[in-house]
């Protein structure tokens, strides 16, 4: 395991560590899909919705328009902001009537053990401030929970396989080793050694590509130099701005065939697929007040994310492609 990798494994502090009962191989994903995620023409993966039921709802409109045998998946944190019993409700109601994945957000509300705070793993550079209000977060998000809904958070999956035109597709929340994995964050992979570490995970797992979130900034990365390269496609945020000045979210979109809209914001052709990352349009007023509501200035959501939300991330679409 490379120094990146191990980062969670030296910290046990809340937020920071990374639970054992987090990891998996990366041979688990060397399987057969179940079969509702077998022979797709389209796979979206939509993660890091953080409780935005404005992007839920645009999110269903668009892949309601896409032909052919079709999935969609939430692959984990799909709350956060949620924090009205009313919100958290709908946001879960609109993840089931798809198929889910937990995130470390879910996994820490079904989970008693407070040990890991918000579970999320954060690497170094993320501020000690950001961690602790993130443990605060999580902490008042549990007051949504019903027993009900903790037990359908409690039977999640923390991957999942599909196969796509032909091409075998893991779906993870965190990376291939672990649920809060940094693993396939946009920061990791510009690092060469690491890409060597990530190759293998590919080969172990024998997958064409990792759709994944988790780590907040889109990245399209190919791993490897030949044609059969394999692909990370991390949507980095469904439901917050993932680029300067841009308030949509990304949703990922995984297709045998092209995508016909005018959405997408990063694209990538390759051994029969056809990878976007697609904006997703809903109304930001509506979303910021609905967030303020909850979250008002000086709470900790507001404190950590108010200045994203509003202007985005330091962040370009030309960024995300990388070869």
């Amino acid at each position: 395991m490379t120094t990146i990798a191990s980062e969670s494994l030296l910290d046990k502090s809340p937020g920071r560590s990374c639970p054992l009962h987090y990891r998996y191989d990366p041979s688990v994903f060397n399987c057969t899909p179940m079969p509702e995620l077998t022979e797709l023409d389209v796979l979206y993966v939509a993660g890091g919705l953080y409780g935005n039921v404005f992007a839920l709802d645009a999110i269903e409109s668009m892949f309601a328009s896409e032909p052919g045998n079709k999935r969609l998946i939430f692959n984990g944190d799909f709350h956060w902001f949620d924090a009205a019993p009313e919100i958290f409700g709908e946001i879960e109601a609109g993840v089931r009537r798809h198929l889910a994945l937990r995130g470390n957000v879910e996994t820490e509300l079904a989970s008693d053990d407070s040990d890991a705070g918000c579970g999320c793993a954060y690497p170094s550079w993320v501020e000690d401030g950001v961690v602790e209000r993130s443990n605060l977060i999580l902490q008042r998000l549990r007051s949504c929970l019903t027993e009900n809904i903790r037990e359908e958070l409690q039977s999640l999956e923390m991957w999942q396989v599909a196969s796509v035109g032909h091409r075998r597709v893991g779906i993870v929340h965190g990376d291939a080793q672990s649920l809060a994995g940094w693993g396939f964050a946009q920061e990791h992979l510009q690092d060469v050694h690491h890409q060597n570490t990530v190759a293998n995970w590919f080969a172990a797992a024998q997958v064409d590509v990792f759709a994944s979130t988790h780590t907040c900034l889109p990245v399209m990365q190919a791993i490897g130099q030949s044609k059969q390269s394999g692909w990370i496609v991390n949507n980095g945020s469904a439901g917050m701005p993932n680029f300067e000045g841009n308030p949509a979210g990304l949703v990922t979109r995984i297709a045998a065939h092209p995508y016909g809209g005018r959405a997408s914001l990063a694209h990538v052709e390759t051994n029969g697929l056809h990878m976007d990352l697609l904006a997703i349009d809903f109304d930001q007023a509506k979303w910021q007040d609905m967030f303020l509501s909850m979250w008002p200035t000086g709470s900790h959501a507001h404190h950590s994310y108010w200045k994203r939300i509003t202007q985005g991330p330091g962040y370009r679409p030309s960024q995300v492609v990388r070869h």
